[in-house]
């Protein structure tokens, strides 16, 4: 079933998508599944910003997650370098997970840097916490 959306939503669910057809997808389907609930007949750019508002997505499309592992840098190490392990303990999550699912965006962004000594926080991904955060 189709269900209309208006190109102020399109543009803002592509940005916060990450690039990557597969998250723009899920997105969509949330904010399909948010827009009924609201009994709205299309996903306009109010819904949209309500919708990802709800499922803490930020403009660059950071996750609760990406924000939470760039958060922990900063504070318990005060921005890095820390090693994979040692930052998976902190976080409480799975090296691979680091690896494969959070750090890869956030190395294209430039938020991270992998050195080898480790993972360091740079200062853009620095800047974003101070104007992300709460």
């Amino acid at each position: 079933h189709s269900f209309p959306t208006r190109r102020s939503s399109d543009l803002n669910l592509s940005q916060r998508s990450r690039g990557t057809p597969r998250i723009a997808l899920k997105l969509l389907k949330r904010l399909r599944d948010y827009a009924q609930v609201e009994c709205a007949n299309q996903v306009n750019l109010a819904i949209c910003l309500q919708a990802l508002s709800l499922l803490d997505i930020d403009e660059l499309g950071l996750t609760q997650a990406d924000r939470f592992l760039l958060q922990v840098m900063a504070d318990k190490f005060a921005g890095g370098p820390v090693g994979l392990s040692t930052l998976a303990a902190a976080t409480n999550e799975d090296e691979g997970t680091i690896e494969e699912v959070l750090e890869p965006y956030l190395l294209q962004i430039g938020f991270l840097q992998k050195t080898p000594k480790g993972r360091l926080l740079t200062p853009r991904g620095k800047q974003h916490l101070k104007t992300t955060s709460k």
